[in-house]
């Protein structure tokens, strides 16, 4: 049990340098008083999945705490093997060049050779080698702090304390059952911290969504009690380079309110609240809507006109769906409306309709694009329309007073599942969807969904 603790303002972190701990010390000493730790009994935090959010994620923790070695350890794994191609390893080594800090730091680890052999073609770089010396093959302009990285998932997580899910949706649950096997002879609980935005529709027995903490829950048999979702209008690299930020840590209150407080620093406010799979969904929602708006940027030359009616048109829907999906949808549209708006601005959702749009990219080269990660947003549109077309959730047509699906009222919904799953139309479509005559008005969607009893509780395995 940890007694008084004398703050430390300033200590000096690994690499030389001092480090403000900001009270971190402090926090870190109650968390480990929750969790039972006694003197000589690290703290074990392990990231699983080294996307861009989740290397974040880890080297904001490592940033924090990572100067308190004998009191907590901070570890990420990810799969061994990803080679860095030579025009990835070409911009990595600008990259390093442009940064005098990441410089010197690389000569005196003796780690910069590597990067001059792998720029002229001399060597092969890996994704989890150069993750430990501070760089995401999915955010490769942004250099963090060097990670302890694992490659071996069941020594990254045998006895971890608390895991942070960074893996995409569609990878979740697999990696899930997985770990679940290492963990068969664990006495203690571990905590979940979940990252991922994406969903999963499941049709039988009754039409449903299926988040990211639901499948590791169903994976693992770990209390839900004991997995959290951490979410907000976020963009990594930004959150890295200390632009102010908020997140909503969403769970139990049993762990939500520690955990604020533990992962809150002066750039990255953390609020909690205690709707888990709500906030969840909606994260998976905005990136929707996202990729429309890049096409309709791309296709429209940044036309802020065409922009504000396709922004005024999917929030009208989003809206729509949040009605469904939620009791109380009033609670969600801020922190609904602040997601969807960064992810806008600069998500790699948005950049991907963009591509898609000026023919970079086409649907068939699949959602996983070199230097950006998995495009969440594409099986979610796929998730959220075919959960909406089912006749058993059928709403009253404003016009022709008759029952219909919900999808047949989300026309960009609609619209995207076409040209992203169906790919039975090109990007411009989304332009014809806006332009059509017969769309109603976004005020009537809205006006739909507050007068008529919308909400179903079964969409989220609710009763």
């Amino acid at each position: 049990m940890v007694g008084t603790v004398e703050i430390n303002h300033s200590s000096v972190n690994s690499n030389g340098s001092r480090h403000n701990s900001n009270g971190a010390e402090e926090r870190l000493d109650e968390l480990r008083r929750l969790l039972g730790k006694t003197d000589g009994d690290l703290l074990k935090i392990v990231g699983v999945g080294a996307g861009a959010w989740g290397s974040v994620f880890a080297a904001l923790l490592q940033d924090a705490y990572g100067h308190l070695r004998d009191k907590v350890q901070i570890r990420i794994w990810r799969r061994p093997g990803r080679s860095v191609d030579r025009s990835t390893a070409e911009h990595l080594f600008e990259v390093i060049n442009s940064r005098e800090d990441v410089l010197r730091r690389l000569i005196r680890r003796c780690a910069y050779l590597k990067y001059v052999e792998a720029r002229l073609g001399d060597r092969t770089l890996y994704a989890d080698e150069i993750l430990r010396d501070g760089f995401c093959l999915n955010m490769i302009d942004t250099p963090v702090c060097p990670l302890k990285v694992v490659t071996n998932l069941q020594e990254a997580v045998w006895d971890a304390d608390i895991v942070v899910n960074g893996l995409p949706s569609t990878e979740t649950r697999e990696v899930f059952e997985d770990i679940s096997r290492y963990w068969k002879e664990r006495i203690t609980v571990p905590i979940i911290i979940s990252l991922a935005k994406g969903i999963e529709a499941a049709l039988d027995p009754v039409p449903r969504i299926v988040t990211p903490t639901q499948m590791i829950k169903c994976a693992t048999g770990i209390p839900i009690e004991n997995i959290l979702y951490l979410g907000g209008p976020n963009i990594a690299s930004e959150i890295y380079n200390k632009e102010y930020a908020n997140a909503r840590i969403c769970g139990a209150e049993k762990w939500r309110k520690p955990l604020a407080t533990f992962l809150r620093q002066p750039h990255f406010i953390v609020w909690d609240n205690s709707d888990l799979v709500t906030h969840e969904v909606m994260g998976g929602l905005k990136n929707v809507y996202a990729i429309g708006a890049g096409m309709v940027a791309a296709l429209t030359n940044e036309s802020a006109t065409s922009k504000s009616v396709y922004f005024a048109h999917c929030t009208s829907e989003m809206i729509f769906i949040t009605h469904l999906l939620a009791e109380q949808p009033e609670k969600l549209a801020g922190p609904l409306l602040a997601d969807t708006y960064v992810t806008l601005l600069k998500g790699r959702n948005a950049w991907y309709g963009q591509m898609l749009a000026k023919g970079e990219l086409s649907p068939d080269m699949g959602d996983s694009i070199k230097g950006k990660g998995m495009i969440q947003g594409v099986s979610a549109v796929g998730a959220f329309y075919e959960l909406l077309s089912q006749s058993s959730l059928s709403v009253l047509h404003p016009e022709e007073k008759r029952p219909v699906a919900p999808a047949e009222l989300c026309p960009i919904l609609k619209t995207l599942y076409k040209i992203l799953i169906r790919r039975e139309c090109p990007s411009q479509a989304i332009l014809q969807a806006l332009q059509d005559e017969t769309m109603n008005d976004p005020r009537e969607r809205i006006e739909i969904a507050q007068s008529q009893a919308f909400y179903r509780p079964s969409l989220l395995g609710q009763r």
